[in-house]
Protein backbone atom coordinates (compact mmCIF):
# COMPACT_ATOMS: atom_id res chain seq x y z
CA UNK A 1 0.00 0.00 0.00
CA UNK A 2 1.65 3.24 -1.11
CA UNK A 3 -0.25 5.76 0.91
CA UNK A 4 0.63 9.42 1.23
CA UNK A 5 3.41 9.91 3.77
CA UNK A 6 7.01 8.92 4.24
CA UNK A 7 7.57 6.41 7.01
CA UNK A 8 9.86 8.69 9.02
CA UNK A 9 8.11 12.02 8.75
CA UNK A 10 7.21 13.61 12.07
CA UNK A 11 3.82 15.16 11.22
CA UNK A 12 1.05 14.82 8.65
CA UNK A 13 2.41 17.09 5.97
CA UNK A 14 -0.41 19.13 4.38
CA UNK A 15 -2.96 21.53 5.80
CA UNK A 16 -5.92 20.01 3.95
CA UNK A 17 -5.34 16.75 5.85
CA UNK A 18 -6.81 18.54 8.89
CA UNK A 19 -10.13 19.21 7.11
CA UNK A 20 -12.76 16.96 8.70
CA UNK A 21 -14.91 16.99 5.55
CA UNK A 22 -11.96 15.55 3.60
CA UNK A 23 -11.62 12.79 6.20
CA UNK A 24 -15.35 11.99 5.96
CA UNK A 25 -15.18 11.78 2.17
CA UNK A 26 -12.07 9.58 2.22
CA UNK A 27 -13.67 7.25 4.77
CA UNK A 28 -16.73 6.92 2.54
CA UNK A 29 -14.64 6.29 -0.59
CA UNK A 30 -12.51 3.65 1.16
CA UNK A 31 -15.54 1.99 2.79
CA UNK A 32 -14.27 2.62 6.33
CA UNK A 33 -17.17 2.25 8.76
CA UNK A 34 -15.36 2.18 12.12
CA UNK A 35 -14.77 5.30 14.29
CA UNK A 36 -11.94 7.62 13.25
CA UNK A 37 -10.23 9.87 15.82
CA UNK A 38 -9.34 13.35 14.56
CA UNK A 39 -6.06 14.45 16.17
CA UNK A 40 -5.54 17.88 14.60
CA UNK A 41 -3.78 19.22 17.70
CA UNK A 42 -1.42 16.19 17.78
CA UNK A 43 -2.44 15.34 21.33
CA UNK A 44 -2.49 11.58 20.71
CA UNK A 45 0.50 11.77 18.36
CA UNK A 46 2.62 13.51 21.00
CA UNK A 47 1.38 11.32 23.85
CA UNK A 48 2.83 8.31 22.03
CA UNK A 49 6.01 10.27 21.14
CA UNK A 50 5.22 9.12 17.63
CA UNK A 51 7.60 9.84 14.74
CA UNK A 52 6.22 7.52 12.06
CA UNK A 53 3.33 7.39 9.61
CA UNK A 54 1.64 5.03 9.36
CA UNK A 55 2.15 3.78 12.92
CA UNK A 56 0.09 1.00 14.53
CA UNK A 57 -0.26 0.61 18.30
CA UNK A 58 -2.12 -2.43 19.67
CA UNK A 59 -3.80 -1.95 23.05
CA UNK A 60 -5.30 -4.83 25.05
CA UNK A 61 -8.48 -4.87 27.14
CA UNK A 62 -6.59 -3.53 30.16
CA UNK A 63 -5.21 -0.53 28.29
CA UNK A 64 -1.68 -1.86 27.87
CA UNK A 65 0.27 -1.43 24.62
CA UNK A 66 1.13 -4.98 23.64
CA UNK A 67 2.58 -4.50 20.16
CA UNK A 68 3.41 -1.82 17.61
CA UNK A 69 4.40 -1.63 13.97
CA UNK A 70 5.90 1.37 12.17
CA UNK A 71 5.49 1.77 8.42
CA UNK A 72 3.58 -0.16 5.82
CA UNK A 73 3.35 -3.93 5.50
CA UNK A 74 3.15 -6.76 8.09
CA UNK A 75 -0.62 -6.85 7.61
CA UNK A 76 -1.07 -10.54 8.45
CA UNK A 77 1.09 -10.13 11.56
CA UNK A 78 -1.01 -7.15 12.65
CA UNK A 79 -4.25 -9.05 12.17
CA UNK A 80 -2.82 -11.93 14.17
CA UNK A 81 -2.11 -9.59 17.08
CA UNK A 82 -5.65 -8.20 16.94
CA UNK A 83 -7.14 -11.69 16.91
CA UNK A 84 -5.05 -12.74 19.91
CA UNK A 85 -6.03 -9.67 21.93
CA UNK A 86 -9.71 -10.21 21.10
CA UNK A 87 -9.50 -13.79 22.31
CA UNK A 88 -7.84 -12.66 25.52
CA UNK A 89 -10.69 -10.17 26.01
CA UNK A 90 -13.25 -12.99 25.79
CA UNK A 91 -14.35 -12.86 22.15
CA UNK A 92 -15.46 -16.32 21.04
CA UNK A 93 -16.87 -15.66 17.58
CA UNK A 94 -13.57 -15.14 15.74
CA UNK A 95 -13.43 -17.27 12.61
CA UNK A 96 -10.40 -19.37 11.70
CA UNK A 97 -9.48 -17.47 8.53
CA UNK A 98 -7.73 -14.15 8.07
CA UNK A 99 -9.75 -11.35 6.50
CA UNK A 100 -9.72 -11.27 2.71
CA UNK A 101 -8.53 -7.85 1.58
CA UNK A 102 -10.20 -6.18 -1.42
CA UNK A 103 -7.43 -3.68 -2.21
CA UNK A 104 -8.10 -1.33 -5.10
CA UNK A 105 -6.08 1.51 -6.60
CA UNK A 106 -3.74 3.14 -4.11
CA UNK A 107 -4.91 0.70 -1.41
CA UNK A 108 -2.98 -2.15 -3.06
CA UNK A 109 0.30 -3.26 -1.49
CA UNK A 110 3.34 -1.54 -2.97
CA UNK A 111 5.66 -3.35 -5.38
CA UNK A 112 8.75 -2.96 -3.20
CA UNK A 113 11.05 -4.93 -5.52
CA UNK A 114 10.61 -2.39 -8.33
CA UNK A 115 10.23 0.77 -6.25
CA UNK A 116 13.08 3.19 -7.03
CA UNK A 117 11.25 6.51 -6.71
CA UNK A 118 10.68 8.19 -3.32
CA UNK A 119 7.86 10.45 -2.23
CA UNK A 120 8.38 13.91 -3.75
CA UNK A 121 6.84 17.18 -2.53
CA UNK A 122 6.13 19.92 -5.05
CA UNK A 123 5.52 23.00 -2.91
CA UNK A 124 8.23 25.58 -2.23
CA UNK A 125 8.68 24.47 1.37
CA UNK A 126 9.96 20.96 0.65
CA UNK A 127 10.58 20.49 -3.06
CA UNK A 128 13.71 18.86 -4.48
CA UNK A 129 15.02 17.88 -7.94
CA UNK A 130 13.09 20.58 -9.83
CA UNK A 131 14.49 20.68 -13.37
CA UNK A 132 12.74 23.55 -15.21
CA UNK A 133 14.99 26.47 -16.09
CA UNK A 134 14.67 29.53 -13.89
CA UNK A 135 14.32 27.51 -10.70
CA UNK A 136 11.75 27.84 -7.94
CA UNK A 137 10.22 31.29 -7.41
CA UNK A 138 7.92 31.52 -4.39
CA UNK A 139 4.48 33.15 -4.66
CA UNK A 140 5.22 34.53 -8.11
CA UNK A 141 3.52 33.62 -11.37
CA UNK A 142 6.11 32.18 -13.73
CA UNK A 143 6.11 30.55 -17.15
CA UNK A 144 8.13 27.32 -17.11
CA UNK A 145 9.28 24.86 -19.75
CA UNK A 146 10.04 21.17 -19.29
CA UNK A 147 13.37 19.84 -20.59
CA UNK A 148 13.36 17.14 -23.24
CA UNK A 149 15.21 14.75 -20.92
CA UNK A 150 14.99 14.30 -17.16
CA UNK A 151 17.17 12.41 -14.71
CA UNK A 152 15.48 9.72 -12.64
CA UNK A 153 13.33 11.22 -9.87
CA UNK A 154 13.58 14.75 -11.26
CA UNK A 155 10.50 16.72 -12.26
CA UNK A 156 9.53 19.83 -14.19
CA UNK A 157 6.68 22.20 -14.99
CA UNK A 158 5.42 23.56 -18.32
CA UNK A 159 3.07 26.53 -18.51
CA UNK A 160 2.15 29.30 -16.09
CA UNK A 161 2.47 28.16 -12.45
CA UNK A 162 2.93 29.63 -8.99
CA UNK A 163 4.94 27.95 -6.24
CA UNK A 164 3.12 28.14 -2.92
CA UNK A 165 4.49 26.71 0.30
CA UNK A 166 2.68 23.35 0.03
CA UNK A 167 1.78 23.13 -3.64
CA UNK A 168 2.28 24.35 -7.18
CA UNK A 169 -0.86 26.05 -8.54
CA UNK A 170 -1.72 26.29 -12.24
CA UNK A 171 -2.63 29.82 -13.41
CA UNK A 172 -3.57 29.11 -17.04
CA UNK A 173 -4.96 26.22 -19.06
CA UNK A 174 -2.77 23.54 -20.63
CA UNK A 175 -0.21 23.48 -17.85
CA UNK A 176 1.81 20.26 -17.44
CA UNK A 177 3.82 18.45 -14.78
CA UNK A 178 6.51 15.99 -15.88
CA UNK A 179 8.23 13.36 -13.71
CA UNK A 180 10.84 10.71 -14.51
CA UNK A 181 10.08 7.70 -12.28
CA UNK A 182 10.73 4.01 -11.70
CA UNK A 183 7.85 2.27 -9.91
CA UNK A 184 4.80 0.20 -10.67
CA UNK A 185 2.38 2.82 -9.37
CA UNK A 186 2.45 6.60 -9.61
CA UNK A 187 0.12 8.72 -7.50
CA UNK A 188 -0.33 12.48 -7.34
CA UNK A 189 -1.84 14.29 -4.37
CA UNK A 190 -3.82 17.18 -5.83
CA UNK A 191 -7.11 19.05 -5.74
CA UNK A 192 -8.93 22.14 -6.98
CA UNK A 193 -7.57 25.34 -5.48
CA UNK A 194 -11.21 26.49 -5.24
CA UNK A 195 -13.77 24.16 -3.68
CA UNK A 196 -16.67 22.71 -5.68
CA UNK A 197 -14.86 22.94 -8.99
CA UNK A 198 -13.62 20.14 -11.24
CA UNK A 199 -10.57 20.13 -13.49
CA UNK A 200 -10.04 17.77 -16.39
CA UNK A 201 -6.65 16.26 -17.11
CA UNK A 202 -4.89 13.84 -19.44
CA UNK A 203 -1.88 11.69 -18.55
CA UNK A 204 0.86 10.28 -20.79
CA UNK A 205 3.58 7.72 -20.24
CA UNK A 206 6.61 8.07 -22.53
CA UNK A 207 4.53 10.45 -24.64
CA UNK A 208 1.66 8.01 -25.25
CA UNK A 209 -1.71 7.25 -23.72
CA UNK A 210 -1.14 4.87 -20.78
CA UNK A 211 -3.25 1.99 -22.12
CA UNK A 212 -2.84 -1.01 -19.83
CA UNK A 213 -0.61 1.10 -17.54
CA UNK A 214 -3.45 3.43 -16.55
CA UNK A 215 -4.16 3.91 -12.85
CA UNK A 216 -7.39 3.57 -10.92
CA UNK A 217 -8.36 7.23 -11.41
CA UNK A 218 -7.91 7.43 -15.20
CA UNK A 219 -9.08 5.45 -18.20
CA UNK A 220 -6.83 3.71 -20.72
CA UNK A 221 -6.69 6.88 -22.80
CA UNK A 222 -5.38 8.78 -19.78
CA UNK A 223 -8.47 10.89 -19.13
CA UNK A 224 -9.42 11.88 -15.60
CA UNK A 225 -10.94 14.64 -13.48
CA UNK A 226 -9.77 16.33 -10.29
CA UNK A 227 -12.80 16.87 -8.07
CA UNK A 228 -11.43 16.97 -4.50
CA UNK A 229 -8.23 17.14 -2.47
CA UNK A 230 -6.89 13.60 -2.31
CA UNK A 231 -4.39 11.10 -3.69
CA UNK A 232 -5.07 10.04 -7.32
CA UNK A 233 -3.59 6.85 -8.76
CA UNK A 234 -2.58 7.78 -12.31
CA UNK A 235 -0.23 4.98 -13.43
CA UNK A 236 -0.16 1.26 -12.57
CA UNK A 237 2.40 -0.42 -14.82
CA UNK A 238 1.97 -4.05 -15.82
CA UNK A 239 5.07 -6.20 -15.47
CA UNK A 240 7.88 -5.72 -16.24
CA UNK A 241 8.24 -2.37 -14.49
CA UNK A 242 10.64 0.09 -16.13
CA UNK A 243 11.82 3.68 -15.81
CA UNK A 244 9.28 5.91 -17.56
CA UNK A 245 8.53 9.57 -18.27
CA UNK A 246 5.19 10.63 -16.84
CA UNK A 247 3.28 13.73 -17.94
CA UNK A 248 -0.03 15.19 -16.83
CA UNK A 249 -1.71 18.06 -18.69
CA UNK A 250 -4.63 19.99 -17.20
CA UNK A 251 -7.39 21.34 -19.41
CA UNK A 252 -8.38 23.99 -16.86
CA UNK A 253 -6.51 26.33 -14.54
CA UNK A 254 -6.78 26.24 -10.76
CA UNK A 255 -5.35 22.84 -9.86
CA UNK A 256 -3.06 22.61 -6.82
CA UNK A 257 -0.55 19.73 -6.93
CA UNK A 258 1.11 18.76 -3.65
CA UNK A 259 3.16 15.56 -3.90
CA UNK A 260 3.99 12.46 -5.89
CA UNK A 261 4.01 9.09 -4.16
CA UNK A 262 4.92 5.70 -5.61
CA UNK A 263 4.17 2.07 -4.98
Amino acid sequence: MAEFGALDRSRPALSFEHNVDNVRQAAKDMRVDYPIAIDNDYTIWDAFTNRYWPALYFVDGRGRIRHHHFGEGAYEESEGVIRQLLKEAGANDIGPELVTVDARGAEAAADWDDLKSPESYLGFGRTENFASSGGVLRSSSQIYAAPAQLKLNHWALAGNWTFENEAVVLNEVKGRIVYQFHARDLHLVMGPATQRTSIGFHVFIDGQAPGAAHGYDVDDQGNGTVTEQRLYQLICQPMPVAERRFEIEFSDSGVAAYAFTFG
